[in-house]
C-alpha cells in the first residue's frame, strides 16, 4: 500500500475527461457542484458533452433517462446523500424500470465529509439503491481503481451508481489493476479468518490484516468493490475456507456489504459474519478519523473481533 493518499472523486474526474474525449456520447448531468465532484475540466474541454441543470437532482435525473432514450450515456454528478435519497423515486421510476443507461457518480460516500456534518454523511445510499431491481452498486477502494470502475461502468449497459470519497485515502491498487464489475479483488489469501471490505475501509482492514498476520492469524481478504450484482462465489470462499467472516464498511451495518454477505452465508448454516460500520446512527460534525473510531472502524477493533472469533 502506497503512501500516497488521492481522493475516489478525483480518479472520476480524471478518467470522465478521458473517456469523453473517446466517446462523444458520453455526457455530465451537473447539479451546479462541479467544483466538489471533481467535473469542471470535463465543462471546460468537453461543454458540448456537459449539462448543469442547477440544485435540482430530481429534475437531473429526468434529464439523464431523456438522454439515455437517445442513445447517450449520462453521468449524473452530485452528493451521494442526494444522488440516492433525494432521487430515490426517479431512479426507481424513470431509470431503473425501464432499465435505461444511466450512471449516477457521487461523491462524498459515508463518513467522509466529516466535518460537513450529518446533513451531508451518506451512511445509507448504498442500502436503499441496491435493493431496486436493475440496479448495479459499485465503491471504489482508491484513487486507481476509481478510475477502472468508472470505465466499467461507462461500458456497463444499465443503472450504475458509483460512490466516492470526499477526502483522500491511501493509494492501494497499481495503474494497471484490473477490475471486472461483480467480481471481489482478492488481496490476501488466508484460512483463519476472512476479512471483506469496499471503498476507503479496504486500506483499514489491509493493516488490521498485516497485524493479525503478525500474530499468527491467517487472513484472507477482499475488497468487494462491487455490492450489487455481489460476488457471491468470493463470499463462498470464505464461508467455505474460513467459516468465519468480518465485513468492514464506511455504511450503516443494516443493508449495506455486511447486510448483503450476511445474506449469502445465513443459506449456508456454517459461518459466522460479524458487521463492521456505521452502528445504525447518524454522524457529527467531527474528523473523519474520529467519526470512524466512534463507530469502531478501527485496526484495532478488526484485529480484536478477528482474534475473538478465532479464539
Amino acid at each position: 500500500m502506497s503512501e500516497i493518499k488521492k481522493a475516489t472523486r478525483d480518479g472520476f474526474g480524471e478518467e470522465i475527461v478521458k473517456l469523453g474525449k473517446l466517446d462523444n456520447d458520453i455526457y455530465v448531468v451537473d447539479v451546479d457542484i462541479g467544483k466538489s465532484c471533481k467535473t469542471g475540466e470535463f465543462r471546460k474541454q468537453l461543454p458540448k458533452q456537459y449539462l448543469n441543470v442547477g440544485i435540482a437532482e430530481q429534475n437531473a435525473a429526468g434529464v439523464a433517462a431523456g438522454l439515455a432514450t437517445c442513445g447517450k450515456v449520462p453521468f449524473v454528478v452530485t452528493y451521494a446523500v442526494f444522488g440516492s435519497l433525494r432521487m430515490c423515486e426517479m431512479i426507481r421510476q424513470e431509470i431503473c424500470y425501464p432499465k435505461l443507461n444511466v450512471k449516477i457518480a457521487c461523491s462524498h460516500g459515508g463518513v467522509t465529509p466529516a466535518n460537513d456534518g450529518a446533513s451531508h454523511q451518506s451512511i445509507e445510499d448504498m442500502g436503499v439503491l441496491r435493493t431496486i431491481p436493475n440496479m448495479t452498486v459499485l465503491m471504489p477502494a482508491d484513487y486507481n481503481s476509481a478510475k477502472k470502475l468508472v470505465k466499467a461502468a461507462a461500458e456497463y449497459e444499465g443503472p450504475v451508481y458509483l460512490r466516492f470519497t470526499r477526502d483522500a485515502i491511501p493509494v492501494i491498487y497499481p495503474e494497471d489493476a484490473v477490475f471486472e464489475i461483480g467480481k471481489a479483488n482478492k488481496l490476501k489469501d488466508g484460512k483463519d479468518v476472512s476479512i471483506i471490505a469496499n471503498g476507503d475501509t479496504v486500506s483499514i482492514a489491509m493493516k488490521a490484516a498485516e497485524q493479525l498476520e503478525a500474530q499468527g492469524v491467517s487472513v484472507k481478504l477482499l475488497d468487494m468493490h462491487t455490492i450489487k450484482p455481489l460476488d457471491v462465489d468470493a463470499v463462498m470462499e470464505c464461508v467455505n475456507e474460513t467459516g468465519r467472516i468480518i465485513t468492514v464498511e464506511d455504511h450503516n451495518i443494516m443493508n449495506g456489504l455486511g447486510s448483503a454477505v450476511s445474506e449469502v452465508a445465513a443459506d449456508t448454516g456454517k459461518c459466522v459474519v460479524k458487521r463492521i460500520g456505521i452502528q445504525d446512527q447518524f454522524g457529527q460534525s467531527a474528523p473523519y478519523e474520529r467519526l470512524l473510531e466512534m463507530n469502531g472502524i478501527t485496526v484495532e477493533n478488526i484485529v480484536d473481533t478477528a482474534k475473538a472469533l478465532v479464539k
